[in-house]
């Protein structure tokens, strides 16, 4: 398997934001990502990316998977645009492309935390490496096991059991969401209905006892525990 399909096996399912201030090298760039991630982005500037950004979120509900930047763009440089991308998102991935004469750049950056350089002119199998290690520790976090046979992927909603997909409705891909959150823990009924309500839901606790028996129906029952008059957890291996 070459690296570029190395990569499309991890990155085929997530966003990418790519700012860059060169129009040539955004555009060929942009080609390249579009052939291995759903959807794509870029931006111009900082400024410009920074709103794309907001719009995005705004849109789908949810934030790029990957940010790629480069350093010095009018504006708003990529220093910038970093401090406020991670004051909205702080677990954001981001990617910062650096030219030979932007070393002071450097270590402000690495005080906020980036650890992914890519140096320009950019080397194509560096970027693709990069980009890999980034998208696969993505989709490992999100892909969550639930026991030998049971695996719920939280950024596709996709539940497969025995290598099977298995169909869930809107609210079962709520609960889901809400119970794999983290491992282990008891979600209390209280926190389960607000949750449904603050994505303009509503459930009560005679529905939310009727969907788990209609979710324990769909996989090992005894993967959702009910600890009684408090909530509910997942089981997970």
């Amino acid at each position: 398997m070459d690296k570029f399909e190395s990569l499309l096996k991890y990155s085929k399912q997530l966003s990418i934001l790519y700012v860059e201030d060169h129009e040539e090298l955004r555009n060929s760039t942009v080609e390249i990502l579009n052939s291995l991630f759903a959807k794509v982005s870029s931006g111009i500037d900082g400024a410009e990316a920074l709103s794309i950004y907001k719009n995005f979120y705004r849109e789908e509900n949810q934030y790029y998977d990957i940010v790629l930047t480069d350093i010095k763009m009018p504006n708003m440089n990529g220093v910038t645009l970093i401090e406020e991308i991670y004051k909205i998102n702080p677990q954001q991935k981001i990617v910062v492309l650096s030219a030979h004469d932007e070393s002071e750049y450097l270590v402000p950056l690495i005080n906020l935390g980036i650890n992914h350089f890519i140096q320009k002119p950019i080397e194509f199998d560096r970027l693709l490496d990069v980009l890999k290690d980034i998208s696969k520790s993505i989709v490992e976090e999100t892909s969550i096991k639930l026991d030998d046979l049971s695996q719920y992927d939280r950024k596709s909603k996709l539940l497969t059991v025995n290598n099977e997909n298995v169909y869930l409705t809107k609210y079962e891909i709520i609960f889901m969401d809400i119970l794999s959150e983290e491992k282990g823990k008891i979600y209390k009924n209280e926190e389960i209905v607000s949750y449904y309500n603050s994505l303009g839901e509503s459930i009560d606790m005679s529905n939310i006892r009727k969907l788990v028996s209609k979710l324990r129906k769909k996989i090992p029952s005894q993967l959702i525990e009910s600890i009684y008059s408090i909530g509910y957890r997942i089981q997970m291996s």
